[in-house]
């Protein structure tokens, strides 16, 4: 296998999801001597990889830290500005951001001409679509392998990930990777569990001026965007699921805090198409994603959106939200 024209890199963070560990593998494949760290995007934004993160390492599908010395990417809040694109380079960083529907795919059109990526044909059209919302309702509602795949992957779940990464790098393609034992195992165990999520979502569930509401958090559970938006149907143009806990931390894959996720309804047509990710970055200067898939925490503020210096409360969920559904009337449809 020719090794490419790449950086000298001895580290790999990624995304602790399926874009994230496909592009993690892609980029292994050119790279074999690297090792992968899985990580989410307020370790990164939080400081608390600047240990990790050096000239060594090449960061795909996550916030932009200038210490890296590769970055990989296609989220449009996370590219970095003119200056600190040149600041970065100059200082002998690479750049390789575009606007591809998921990072996986960025990594793939770079490594594709000097390493055999084959094995891939048939899953990088779904991480494309499941990663841009562009995965239909009937492929989700019927919970194939890979949807159910997705769903057994994040920070939490390390182990598994770094087991799935082995198997992609090592040339499995998607009937080796989900008839592997243990990802059989786990994806059985997903099938189950996806009936306790449902009931969750049905019964959290509000919309408000065509604005999904989803109060997670404090459950063990967890809700995607599909899983919401596929429950409303038409009657919402977009969602918002929130998770974790008052008293999580972002270093706690066991107890994250409180955050907010924001979906464009993909499986309606007819919805109003707005950049949500002016609500993710709207009290949270570390938010932000797509403009129809995004995230930011929970702010502590009061009740005219000011924000306060203390530990954020159960009430903050209320006062966030008050402020995004303000914004939310008045987001002007995309072009």
């Amino acid at each position: 296998m020719e090794q490419g024209p790449f950086p000298e890199v001895h580290r790999i963070v990624a995304d602790a999801d399926l874009d994230g560990l496909c592009a993690a593998a892609i980029l292994q494949r050119a790279l074999p001597r690297t090792e992968v760290v899985f990580a989410h995007p307020a370790l990164v934004r939080s400081g608390h990889l600047d240990d990790v993160i050096d000239r060594g390492t090449v960061i795909v599908d996550l916030p932009f830290h200038p210490a890296c010395g590769w970055y990989v990417d296609h989220h449009l809040t996370n590219r970095p500005d003119e200056d600190a694109a040149a600041a970065f380079e100059a200082a002998g960083g690479r750049l390789d951001w575009a606007a591809e529907p998921s990072a996986a795919r960025v990594a793939h059109n770079l490594v594709a001409p000097f390493s055999d990526l084959q094995h891939l044909a048939k899953l990088m059209p779904f991480v494309d679509a499941i990663d841009s919302g562009g995965i239909e309702r009937e492929v989700f509602l019927a919970d194939g392998p890979l949807v159910r795949l997705a769903r057994c992957l994040g920070t939490s779940q390390a182990e598994f990930m770094h087991h799935v990464l082995g198997l992609l790098v090592s040339g499995a393609d998607e009937r080796a990777l989900v008839e592997d034992p243990e990802v059989a195992t786990r994806l059985a165990a997903a099938a189950q569990d996806r009936q306790a999520a449902f009931e969750a979502v049905h019964a959290r569930t509000t919309v408000v001026d065509r604005l999904a509401i989803c109060r997670m958090e404090g459950l063990p559970q967890r809700a995607s965007g599909y899983l919401v938006t596929a429950h409303v149907g038409a009657d919402a143009d977009a969602c918002c699921v929130i998770h974790g806990h008052v008293d999580g931390a972002v270093e706690r894959d066991d107890r994250p805090p409180l955050s907010a996720s924001f979906y464009a309804n993909s499986f309606y047509e007819g919805r109003r198409r707005v950049d949500l990710s002016r609500l993710a970055t709207l009290l949270d200067e570390t938010g932000g994603g797509h403009a129809n898939a995004c995230g930011c925490r929970i702010q502590a503020i009061d009740a005219t959106g000011a924000a306060e210096d203390r530990p954020v409360e159960a009430e903050d969920v209320e006062r966030n939200l008050a402020q995004w559904l303000a914004l939310w009337a008045t987001l002007p449809e995309l072009a």
